[in-house]
């Protein structure tokens, strides 16, 4: 009982639309009519500049971050995952949105796995700021950072709930990341900007 609450909780925790919130009161607009029209940081980012952009990252980490945590430390791993999982699943279709298109899963997916395995998330992390720094594509950094999860958990023998996570939050990026695969390859992805254009 105690694990399907913490899921549901994190379910809430990941529909709560952040991005869309803090543009709607900002800027008066949907976010979801500019950019890519996904709510995440990212699109934040790129659109408004990092003011609105980089407290949407940290709160859609926080949404997966906290249920995961708090689910791992007073139930076990696998309630830690299915709260982090959870998480992910209503970022990328929002309660509060009427189950619309949400974000990408990026960002909640880190914090999820910040909470339950600190280290493979701290890792990936890390693989995702290479990556950024690299190539400046996020959906790569986001992809390639996603792929090393299950490799890394396995590296690190974690326990099989955090290795069946990794590897399912991989497809899963992935698979949300199949139309910026097919702009890399017809080489029309746009890189990232830490200025935004100034006719956002």
């Amino acid at each position: 009982m105690t694990t399907a609450l913490f899921a549901v909780i994190g379910y809430l925790a990941g529909s709560i639309p952040t991005g869309y919130g803090l543009v709607r009161a900002v800027k008066r607009t949907d976010i979801r009519a500019h950019g890519s029209g996904n709510i995440g940081g990212t699109n934040v980012w790129r659109t408004f500049g990092w003011r609105l952009g980089l407290p949407v990252v940290f709160t859609d980490t926080a949404k997966g971050f906290v249920p995961a945590l708090l689910a791992t430390i007073f139930v076990s791993h696998l309630a830690g995952v299915l709260a982090g999982a959870a998480a992910m699943l209503g970022h990328w279709r929002p309660l509060f949105l009427r189950w619309q298109r949400g974000g990408k899963m990026v960002a909640t997916c880190g914090g999820a796995f910040l909470g339950v395995a600190p280290v493979v998330g701290g890792i990936g992390a890390g693989v995702w700021i290479a990556c950024f720094l690299i190539f400046r594509y996020a959906s790569v950094a986001s992809m390639v950072a996603a792929g090393s999860l299950p490799l890394v958990a396995v590296l690190l023998d974690e326990p099989w709930p955090v290795i069946t996570f990794a590897a399912g939050a991989a497809i899963a990026v992935v698979v949300l990341h199949r139309a910026n695969i097919a702009r890399l390859r017809a080489g029309t992805e746009s890189r990232f900007r830490f200025r935004r254009p100034a006719s956002a």
